[in-house]
């Protein structure tokens, strides 16, 4: 079992900068794949960026140059970092993983975290 623990999110202004962590917790010795995902209101969920265990990263096309993605594997966390937010990027944040390391064996399990709500506005 893995618990995802996002924090970050809150209102600011066009043009503004959030950072959201995400923090797993669970019987692991390495988490896999970590992405952020968002939802907005009456749209479906959808991949924002996502860094593998090796710091590959993928971004969709509207965040590229904007967001950047990063991981702390000692700590088990993956970081967004959003610049020059755009009321458009107003959503729920989710974090993912899609499964952990544990005694050399991948084990794969998708999670999410709750969720935090970034609203851009001015």
């Amino acid at each position: 079992q893995v618990q995802l623990v996002e924090s970050g999110g809150g209102l600011v202004q066009p043009g503004g900068s959030l950072r959201l962590s995400c923090v797993a917790s669970g019987t692991f010795s390495e988490v896999g794949a970590m992405g952020w995902y968002r939802q907005a209101p009456g749209k479906q969920r959808g991949l924002v960026a996502s860094i593998t265990r090796h710091g590959l990263t993928t971004y969709v096309d509207s965040v590229q140059d904007r967001f950047t993605i990063s991981r702390d594997n000692a700590k088990n966390t993956v970081y967004l970092q959003m610049n020059n937010l755009e009321p458009e990027d107003t959503a729920d944040y989710y974090c993912n993983i899609k499964g952990t390391w544990s005694n050399l064996h991948y084990y794969p399990q998708e999670s999410w975290g709750q969720g935090t709500q970034v609203i851009v506005s001015s």
